[in-house]
């Protein structure tokens, strides 16, 4: 007798977006829907002050910038909520601020944790350059560490590693320098 195969059904975004808002965020990837941990406060001190760092460079030189929690629809089955988006003034006018946002940033921003590391250097990175993501940076708030990946053909190449008082450059966001001496230390 042949074996019975589960089948799971793929969940898209239509799925989930009249689901009463219980507190937690939610990711899709392919259609498989992930919980996301509600994130710890240190994660949340570095994940603000990157996303302020992005919305004053956006006040200088336009653009927008915002902080998850924040839906970025790819497709129907691939939904991410990456910590920190920043769109280009070229293409701010793509964000709709009363409508789910359905084209790829020019930066995604993961401030990872260790619940998430794995997910967000493999499956996350993979969809981030799959759907276009120009730039992606990893932030490690533990080693006060980002690296700076930019897409090349269809997979990220790392541009750079910056820790302690090193130096952010950004080849998408012309004239961003940061450092990172806000970052909390332990």
């Amino acid at each position: 007798m042949a074996r019975v195969k589960v089948v799971r059904p793929r969940i898209n975004f239509a799925d989930l977006e009249p689901a009463p808002e219980d507190g937690r965020r939610y990711e899709l990837y392919d259609g498989e829907v992930f919980v996301v941990p509600a994130p710890l406060p240190r994660h949340q001190v570095v994940q603000h002050l990157i996303a302020d760092m992005l919305r004053h460079f956006a006040a200088e030189h336009g653009g927008f910038a915002v902080a998850s929690p924040i839906d970025i629809v790819f497709s129907d089955y691939d939904v991410l909520q990456p910590d920190v988006v920043f769109f280009s003034a070229a293409r701010a006018l793509l964000v709709d601020l009363d409508r789910v946002i359905h084209d790829p940033p020019d930066l995604c921003v993961e401030v990872i944790s260790p619940s998430t590391e794995d997910r967000d250097r493999g499956r996350k990175m993979q969809m981030f350059a799959r759907f276009g993501v120009p730039e992606y940076w990893i932030v490690d708030p533990r080693l006060r560490r980002i690296e700076v990946y930019r897409l090349e053909r269809e997979a990220y190449a790392l541009l750079a590693d910056v820790s302690g008082e090193g130096i952010i450059e950004s080849p998408t966001l012309r004239g961003l320098t940061s450092s990172l001496s806000g970052l909390p230390r332990d």
